[in-house]
Parts: structure tokens; sequence; C-alpha cells
């Protein structure tokens, strides 16, 4: 009598056969699901509190290098000293898509250390430096908050004419005319600019998310483990159904 595959299939040892398959496949699915949620935190930045205005003292210090997690956190500094004479322009510094010029000052905290501080923005050069030339005599507000960000790399391209353009902390520590007790590895942004330059577009860091694709790659080979322990499964009953009905061997020896 010639029986179905799923006439085979229902037989006890299939079905326990089957729920071996079914677990096999659940713990490949299960590895795959794993997978694919590392692809996503291999490459997700971690949700810093950058937009909660902290003190620069409780993340940075003077002569260390400025920790990767502290890069674009919102810092308050207090009341702090401006040194006349160490205004600088940096030239080729955009603000809302527009090329224009920063002005840098030179801080002095209540600690007595150094910081560098990007005031504002300007469109013209002659603006520029005419706004650096009047804060000798009127100052920045004592006050000082911002967004605090690492030094740039110096480019010295020009530089024999005096035209600046990278944030360069150790560079405009050569510049400056009071030598430093101490400084910051970075530098703030200030939140409030002052008369006659505009505020720095200063936005929070990108946490962007980004995959891994190799983890990616991987969780898409759990899912084919474990559709091939459903499709052994179903092999195994096929071949055990068709030598089952297979044709008896009628030729003469």
């Amino acid at each position: 009598m010639n029986t179905t595959v799923w006439q085979v299939a229902r037989r006890p040892r299939w079905i326990a056969a089957l729920l071996l398959a079914l677990a096999v496949a659940s713990g490949f699915a299960a590895l795959g699901q794993w997978q694919l949620s590392r692809s996503v935190e291999g490459g997700q930045v971690t949700e810093e509190q950058t937009e909660t205005s902290v003190p620069l003292d409780s993340i940075a210090a003077p002569q260390k290098p400025m920790p990767s997690d502290t890069i674009g956190q919102l810092v308050t500094v207090g009341e702090v000293e401006w040194v006349a004479g160490d205004y600088v322009v940096l030239s080729g510094r955009s603000n809302h898509a527009e090329s224009g010029y920063w002005v840098v000052g030179h801080a002095v905290t209540g600690s007595g250390a150094s910081l560098a501080v990007a005031l504002g923005w300007v469109a013209s050069a002659d603006a520029a430096a005419s706004v650096a030339r009047s804060l000798d005599d009127t100052p920045p507000a004592a006050s000082l908050s911002g967004r605090y960000l690492p030094t740039e790399s110096p480019q010295q391209s020009d530089f024999e004419a005096g035209a600046r353009s990278a944030l360069a902390v150790p560079e405009l520590v050569n510049l400056w005319t009071r030598a430093p007790d101490g400084v910051y590895s970075g530098y703030v942004i200030s939140d409030a600019a002052p008369e006659g330059l505009e505020a720095i577009d200063a936005p929070p860091p990108n946490n962007e998310v980004s995959l891994n694709l190799l983890n990616v790659f991987y969780a898409v080979e759990w899912v084919i483990f474990a559709g091939f322990a459903i499709f052994l499964w179903y092999r195994l009953v096929k071949d055990a159904w068709e030598e089952e009905n297979a044709a008896p061997d009628t030729s003469e020896p």
C-alpha cells in the first residue's frame, strides 16, 4: 500500500524529529536576531547628555587630553577674565553655510587656567579686525557658557601674512601675550556673541546610527541555517517515503 509524504511525516519518530528541527531552527533564529541587534549597537553612538549644560571643570582639566565623550558638551565656565591683545581673527569659517571670519579670545578662568573661546562670526575681514580691536577696550561679558569642542590641527597656509583658519589651541598659545598657567586642550564656542558679531552656529554632535555589515552578514547566515534545519527534516521524511514506495526489483537474477 502506497503512503503519502504527509502520512510518513505524521509518524511519532518524524514528529519528534520535527520538534528537534524546530528547536534547532529557533536557536539559529535567536542567534540571527542577536547578531542583527549587535550590528546596530556597534554603529550606534551612545546617547550622550551633551545638551545638558555642566561646569567645564567637571568634564575637563587644564593640561589634560580631551576625553572623546565630552566632545560637543554644553558647558558653563563661570566668571572669566579676558586678556587684552590676545584676540585673533580666523578666516574661512562658515556660519549657516556662509563663509566669513571668527574672532577668538583668550579667557582666564577662576582657577587661572587659559581657555580659547570662539566669540562670534562676521562676514567681513575688516569688521572682524575692528571688533577684535574694540574688545581690547570693551571685553565680552565676564560670564561664559557654550559648547566645548576639541582643538583643530594647525593650518599654516599664508602663515607669513598672519592669516589663520584653524582654531588650533597650541598655535594660539604661542600668540597670546600672557603666558598661560595651564591650558584647556579644547575650546568653547560662546553662546553669546559680542556686539558686532553673530553667534556661531554650534549644533549638537552627530548621533547617526550606522550598521556593522559583518554582523548583518552573520545574522543572514543564522537565518539560512534555521531554514536548512527545517529543509533537512523534510528531506529525510521524503527519503523515507521514497524508500517505502520504491517499486520492487523484479528483474531475474
